[in-house]
């Protein structure tokens, strides 16, 4: 495990990668799926404003990744809407049209409050939930044949997307030796969240 996640709290690690609802989706039953899904698609949409402010403010060195980043959630989406017509999602809910549920707007919340914080906390934030997304589809999908779910475990642990979490995971570990003792209050607020969004997922709301 990276040298960020020295000293990460075991049980909170892993409420936020191998959560139940990971489980029923690489078993192919989660019934809230789609609840999700749209879920999902708001978060990623709101990671778009916050990246792309992140650019602009990063080291000319760490510029390219972050940008690179940017232009991968922009094709998520596209993503969203492809899996929400697959699975029959209504149209207005995969336009990222669904009510944001709590779990959601406390993410949001906090994606904000990073965009006000330096930088070194943010990239630090960006890493942790990516690799974070990394581990928990690789769980759901060492869980079973993921069924009517197997799109969205090959689409999160495809190798593009692990690259890019290795070349965030080094701009993070620079960021790192600037916080010091801060880096595990900025790991456990991301673990944080990640969990409660998992647990959204679980129940339906």
């Amino acid at each position: 495990m990276s040298p960020v996640l020295d000293g990460v709290d075991p049980g909170l690690w892993e409420r936020a990668t191998r959560h139940p609802f990971l489980r029923q989706v690489g078993q192919g039953r989660a019934a809230f799926f789609d609840v999700w899904l749209a879920q999902d698609a708001l978060f990623v949409a709101d990671l778009v404003v916050f990246q792309s402010r992140l650019v602009a403010r990063a080291p000319r060195s760490a510029q390219a990744v972050i940008a690179g980043g940017v232009v991968g959630l922009v094709a998520e989406l596209d993503w969203f809407d492809q899996q929400a017509d697959a699975l029959g999602v209504p149209a207005e809910v995969a336009a990222a049209g669904a009510a944001p549920a709590a779990a959601t707007r406390s993410y949001r919340a906090f994606l904000r409050r990073l965009d006000a914080e330096p930088y070194p906390r943010a990239v630090v934030a960006l890493w942790v939930l990516e690799r974070v997304y990394l581990e928990a589809w690789r769980y759901a999908g060492s869980c079973g044949s993921a069924g009517p779910h197997a799109a969205a475990v090959a689409h999160w642990t495809e190798p593009a997307f692990a690259a890019y979490v290795t070349e965030l995971e080094d701009l993070a570990a620079a960021a790192a030796d600037e916080l010091g003792g801060e880096v595990r209050d900025v790991v456990t607020a991301v673990l944080v969240h990640e969990a409660a969004f998992w647990d959204m997922a679980e129940v339906g709301r």
